[in-house]
């Protein structure tokens, strides 16, 4: 999987003004989402938080054991997200938290209403495959993932509209909430559809592309071929890819071929251009600065790690 990405440092509440030491909260309220930032001093464990409308948690710096109901715990640390439904109880645990090494995490409430009518309004007007019956709608199933590039920017860019005095913020907000909302179902949508082709390569459209392109990850796949497996004319094609996942079909084959390459460079018999020729790529300067760019290192380094 790509690198994670982390959100922006947000400044600590200052001594003098801190009235707990386990989960010290600042609220930040607009007219359609709240803003709520978490901080934590000292171990705790077992402490409960729960809201009464749809979450969106964030990660912004220390550790965390998460206890969502019925599922297993989960350390929760920098880069990731979790969403949570309205009235479900988080159980968290802190157990490196000291006044020199605080956690400290993001908690964006959003009413139902304003969840159902934006999905609402998705569908009606931004569903390209109705004759296939998708439809955007949140997954609970995905509750807990890496953020991406496009998620980090979008949750940054709220807590800046949060933190500002503009007369405007409420308008801002509510366009990057529905920025940040149509990030994540495509995100959830992507994640869901990968787990599914494998073993449903003909359910959809959908499935019948990716399957596809897994199928023929180390050669060359050409834009052209992907349309007529779509049946959809090139243009089009385009625009129904990046509707439905957020990122193009060149950006999801590289993020495909680069997550081939990492299981290749754990071999230490492979060079990284062996790698780089058989993950499909011809350019090996290339494939050594994609790399980098999706996790942070070259491929290089990641080798070396995997030998360590």
């Amino acid at each position: 999987m790509p690198a994670k990405k982390y959100l922006n440092q947000i400044d600590f509440t200052h001594p003098k003004f801190l009235q707990q030491q386990v989960e010290n909260r600042r609220i930040y309220n607009l007219k359609n989402c709240e803003l709520n930032i978490f901080e934590s001093y000292q171990q705790a464990y077992q402490v409960p938080l729960s809201f009464g409308d749809f979450v969106i948690t964030s990660m912004v710096q220390g550790k965390k054991i998460m206890h969502l109901p019925e599922q297993p715990a989960f350390e929760y640390v920098p880069g990731e997200s979790v969403i949570v439904p309205a009235n479900e109880t988080m159980t968290i645990d802190f157990p490196e938290a000291t006044p020199d090494n605080p956690t400290q995490c993001i908690a964006l409430t959003v009413d139902d209403a304003y969840i159902r009518n934006t999905l609402q309004y998705l569908n009606e007007h931004y569903n390209s495959d109705h004759a296939e019956k998708s439809e955007w709608r949140l997954h609970f199933s995905k509750y807990h993932f890496d953020n991406d590039a496009d998620v980090a920017a979008t949750i940054n860019k709220l807590v800046r509209i949060c933190h500002g005095s503009d007369l405007g913020k409420d308008i801002y907000a509510d366009l990057s909430m529905k920025e940040l909302l149509v990030r994540i179902l495509q995100s959830q949508h992507l994640q869901r559809i990968s787990d599914e082709y494998a073993v449903s390569s003909n359910n959809s459209r959908l499935h019948f592309v990716l399957h596809y392109i897994q199928e023929h990850l180390t050669e060359k796949i050409a834009v052209d071929t992907l349309c007529k497996k779509a049946y959809l004319s090139r243009n089009i094609f385009f625009k129904w890819f990046k509707e439905q996942f957020g990122i193009t079909p060149l950006e999801y084959i590289n993020r495909e071929r680069i997550k081939l390459a990492k299981q290749m460079l754990a071999d230490n018999s492979n060079s990284i251009s062996q790698v780089s020729m058989r993950c499909g790529f011809n350019d090996t300067n290339y494939f050594v600065r994609l790399f980098k760019n999706a996790e942070g290192i070259t491929p290089g380094a990641y080798q070396l790690i995997c030998r360590k």
